[in-house]
Order: structure tokens, then sequence, then C-alpha cells
């Protein structure tokens, strides 16, 4: 069992490999395959879980190593402390894929066929409680590793992320259950053409004219961008880059200037306005006196709409309860925001209908979706600065990419150091500008209408079809046990 254990282990590390900025998307496959067949050789339901737990301590401390860089080099945390935080995190990631494995081991049935769609669907139900219990952390989902050119991501539209990490398990599966299976290996390969054949379908149709915008990377560090000395250096940084790069359209990032927006001085807004709309992230004062992370869209008459942020973010945006001590050891300015309304409007910029999320918004496809079903773009605008020199800003661009197919909708990313960037509707990335560089990254897009089966539907049925799958076991574990 040690070896096992040790085998997992480093499954779950050489699977990270599979996402950006690396993009190997054959190896979740190959990864989840030889895991799968570790836990058919396991005596009990605990040591399946064992298996997965360990698979994803190798996982999430592999692939969300950035989490120690965000608490340590810029929330000032202690090392061993932050080394502690970081492991006891991904170890509660870590019983999701375990629980995955928990449920396998309880309810197989010995046969091939019907253990191959139970260990697909019991590991994509993993995933999806992962994705929202305790306000949700789905970051790394398997699915969001099948980005273009994987012929799976084709299956983006239809099913949404989960419906992608159930059939990249499923696939995974059915290699575990016999590689040397005609019948296994014929239905693996029918879900790959299926996915090279949805590719092919054009959800939704461009709409009005194209429009030039800008995204603009101003590169502060956290260090400095927070400190009251510094203002003026936002403020001249990202006025130098609207004026230097003209468009229809410019976008700043997530609280580019680290004032409420109501603070910003009107000769800024007019110079950031000069040659049409601005899409600025800024944080909103409330009528309680409290303020919210959002995005302003202003017009050079300096007429405003705005978006307040409605998923935050434990720890980083408000303090959950009893653990406010947690605050006294980081230094994490502007850490208790106010929830924005669900249900919130696009912005319209420029003839277009633009839904803003912010930064980890981006994460929750089924809450993207219901914005995206009014708007012709989306727009991300972001704050990485805290994760440093990571896989977190690679990573999270992915993130993006399946959100744009998912929806069929261009996605313009505006970060602070990276990664900005401009999504195709079909999740190819158009440009990009280098992280931790100050720039502006100018295109011309246009927007899109009509509705994919992911937004009319949501995670439903990739959810009704996850627990489908597991129902061949557990009617044959009935027929056997009578």
């Amino acid at each position: 069992m040690m070896l096992d254990a040790l085998a997992a282990l480093l499954l779950g590390a050489a699977t990270v490999p599979a996402f950006a900025p690396f993009g190997v998307f054959p190896l979740p496959m190959a990864t989840l395959a030889l895991l799968f067949r570790l836990w058919r050789h396991c005596r009990s339901p605990r040591q399946t879980a064992l298996l997965g737990l360990v698979w994803g301590l190798g996982f999430f401390l592999t692939g969300v190593s950035w989490v120690y860089v965000s608490m340590h080099d810029v929330g000032g945390m202690e090392t061993a402390l932050a080394a502690l935080a970081t492991l006891l995190f991904c170890a509660l990631l870590a019983l999701f894929p375990a629980l995955a494995g928990y449920l396998f081991g309880r309810l197989r049935c010995g046969r091939a066929w019907p253990d191959a769609l139970l260990a697909a669907g019991a590991w994509t139900l993993a995933e999806w409680l992962r994705g929202w219990v305790l306000t949700g952390f789905p970051w790394l989902g398997i699915g969001y590793s099948q980005t273009p050119p994987s012929p799976l991501a084709g299956f983006a539209p239809v099913v949404g992320v989960y419906g992608v990490s159930l059939l990249t398990a499923l696939i995974a599966a059915l290699l575990a259950a016999g590689w040397r299976d005609a019948g296994k290996l014929g239905a693996a390969a029918a879900i790959v053409v299926a996915g090279f054949g949805l590719r092919a379908v054009a959800w939704t149709e461009p709409v009005g004219a194209p429009v030039s915008v800008t995204l603009l990377q101003g590169n502060i560090p956290q260090s400095l961008k927070w400190v009251p000395e510094n203002l003026s250096l936002s403020v001249q940084t990202y006025v130098a880059l609207a004026r230097a790069h003209p468009a229809q359209v410019t976008v700043l990032p997530e609280t580019a200037i680290p004032l409420l927006f109501d603070q910003i001085p009107r000769e800024v807004l007019q110079s950031l306005t000069r040659n049409g709309d601005a899409v600025i992230g800024a944080a909103i004062g409330t009528r309680g006196g409290g303020y919210t992370n959002g995005a302003v869209a202003v017009t050079p008459e300096l007429a405003a709409q705005a978006y307040s942020k409605v998923h935050l973010v434990p720890f980083g945006e408000f303090v959950p309860t009893g653990f406010g001590w947690f605050f006294d050891l980081v230094n994490m300015p502007m850490a208790d925001f106010t929830a924005g309304a669900p249900g919130q409007r696009p912005l319209i910029v420029d003839g277009q209908t633009m839904m803003p999320d912010i930064c980890y918004e981006d994460l929750f496809g089924d809450e993207i979706r219901r914005g995206a079903a009014q708007a012709t773009l989306l727009v991300n605008l972001t704050n990485t600065a805290w994760f440093g020199h990571s896989l977190a800003q690679p990573q999270h661009l992915q993130i993006s990419r399946l959100r744009a197919l998912e929806t069929g909708r261009p996605m313009l990313r505006a970060t602070n150091t990276g990664m900005t960037a401009a999504v195709a509707p079909d999740g190819t990335v158009i440009a990009a500008l280098a992280p931790f560089t100050a720039g502006a990254l100018t295109v011309t897009v246009r927007g899109t209408t009509g509705l994919t089966p992911f937004v009319r539907f949501g995670d439903a049925p990739a959810i009704f079809l996850a627990l489908a799958l597991g129902l061949p076991a557990f009617w044959c574990r009935r027929v056997r046990a009578n």
C-alpha cells in the first residue's frame, strides 16, 4: 500500500503540466487511468479514499503552490506559518478526490463497464462539490486542462467545464478498465471524434460593428500599490498608457487606481476617456459606508454605470466568521468588501453590452453564464499581483478561455501584472501581453449573440449525467446481492 500511495502522490503532481502554461492536455487521461487502476486493486473504500487523498496532495501542492506566495511573499506571513497554511489548504482540497475514491470503493461492483462509468461519475461529482462547498474553489478542475487544441474543448459550449471533466475522466476510466479492449478503446475514440466535430459548430454569431479595445496592464507591484505616497504612480502609469494607445474602449484592471471610484479626480477620468469609453476596475462606496469591488463604465461625458462583484474571495475580500485573527498575520488591505447584488445588468459600452466579472468570479461558469446571456462581450478585470511569479497567471487565463468557450462570447482580460489577453469565442487566445511588464494590448473585437446549450442549461446536464453514470454499478451490486 505504501508503494501505491507513493505512486498516487507522483501521479497527482505529474497531472499539473496538463494545465497552462505547459498545456499537455492528454496527461490527465493517462494519470487518472493509472489512479483508477490503483483503485481497482484496493480492498476497501478506505484504501481508495486514501489513494485519492494522496493523489490530491500531490496535485494541489504542485498546482496551487502560489497560495504560499500570496501569504508569504506578498502577505508577509512567517515562512513556517505560510507553509503550514498552504499544506492545510491543499489537504482540504485533497478531500474531494478522496471522496471520489471513497464513492468508487463503496459502490463498485467488480465489472469493467459499470465500474468505469462509476469512476468518471464519482470524479465529476467530487469536482462539482469542490466548486461550491465553503463558497467553492474549482481551480484546476480537470476540464480546464482541455482548452484548444484539445478535441474535448468542443464539448465545453454544450456541457461546460464539469462535462469536460466527466468526459476526460471517462476516457481515463475506459483506458484503465481495458486498454487492450477494442470496445472500450472504441468508446474512448468516439468521445474524441465527437469533440472534434463539435469544435466545428458555431453556437453564436457576430453582432454589431467591430470595436477597438485597449487593455491596460500597469504592472504596479502589490508592495507599492497600496502605499498612499505611491498613488501618483498608479494614476500616471494608467493615464500615460491610455493616451499612448487610443481606442474606442479602454479597460483598466481590478482596483487599478487604489481609490474609491468617487474619489478619483475628474481630470483623471477625463484623461482616461479622451478617446472613448473607459471601463475602470475600482472600489465603489455603498450607502452603508462600506465598499464593493467593482467595474465602472465611464463615457467621455463622465456618465457612469457600475457593476459590483458578487462572488467574493474568503480571506481576500471578506473575513469569514471567527477568522479575524488571520489578518493580524498578513498584510492584506481592503479585505472586507460587501458583495454586490445578483442579477446585475451588463454595462453598455460603445454599442456593445459588456458583462464584467472581477478576478476570481470567472471560476464560476454557472454564475457567469447568467450574465452572458444578456451580453455580447465578457470582460475580466483582475489583480494577480498577489501571486507573484507563479503558475497562477497562466492558469487563470486558461480558466477565462473556458468561459469564452462555454458562452460563445469573446473574453477580454485586463490585469495588473498578467496575463492581459483577448480570447475568441472558440477559446483561442487572439493576443496577450507578456506578464510582469507595463503595456497595453489593443485589439479589434466583435460581440456575439445567441445562446450555447451551456448558457441555456448550465451545469445541470453534466451533474445529472455524472449521477446517472453511477446507476449501472449500483444496479449491478443489487442484482449480485439478490
